[in-house]
């Protein structure tokens, strides 16, 4: 008998998946991309009251390194979700953390910890090209991802397949679990310092580099 009504639903919704497939105009979220800006376009310098200087200076380089530039954990976050959950930062010049140069590209960010501290991973083609210390972890607000998130504005074929999706997703066998929400916020900083702070989960990680190499 279940098997039979779910033979139905999937009659009744192939015409509403065909259409779904059909419309462009609107597409699912995806892993939010952040750029950083070039010299010539630098967004307005914010100014604070931390010293962003003696941060800087008291950060360690990271003294550790991975297997083969493997993150050993990247398969336990994405084993159940459809795409990396992390932020994706694409540079469009050069940033600077000591003697690092972080050329421009696309980044997948992931803060992890090793031996109580909390690193940065920048990572390209899945290894790990960079290790940034953090400098300050904090618990995300309890509305961030609400308020920051943008959210797609669907169709009502596209809210039927949704619907369709979730309902099967009820059942224990092939339920998945939602991803890691994410968010970054980069800032000019004064001095030629820049922050990227990465929301990921509960927590955010702060880290700080120059834009100009000393």
């Amino acid at each position: 008998m279940f098997k039979k009504l779910i033979l139905l639903l999937i009659i009744l919704f192939i015409p509403l998946i065909f259409v779904y497939a059909e419309d462009n105009d609107v597409n699912l979220p995806e892993s939010p991309e952040f750029s950083y800006p070039s010299e010539e376009s630098q967004a307005p310098i914010i100014k604070s009251n931390k010293n962003y200087a003696q941060i800087y200076n008291n950060l360690q380089p990271a003294d550790f390194a991975y297997v083969h530039d493997i993150d050993p954990d990247q398969f336990y976050d994405i084993k159940d979700t459809t795409w990396a959950p992390y932020p994706l930062l694409r540079l469009n010049s050069y940033i600077y953390f000591k003697d690092q140069s972080i050329e421009p590209g696309y980044y997948l960010i992931t803060p992890r910890e090793h031996k109580g501290n909390w690193y940065m991973l920048f990572k390209q083609n899945g290894k790990v090209s960079h290790i940034i210390p953090v400098y300050e972890k904090d618990i995300v607000p309890e509305t961030f991802y609400e308020t920051h998130l943008p959210k797609p504005k669907l169709t009502f074929a596209q809210k039927a397949h949704m619907g369709f999706l979730s309902f099967l997703g009820k059942f224990k066998s092939s339920k998945r679990r939602d991803p890691v929400k994410s968010y970054m916020e980069i800032n000019d900083l004064e001095n030629y310092f820049v922050s990227i702070i990465i929301y990921y989960g509960s927590y955010k990680y702060s880290t700080i580099f120059r834009t100009i190499k000393l």
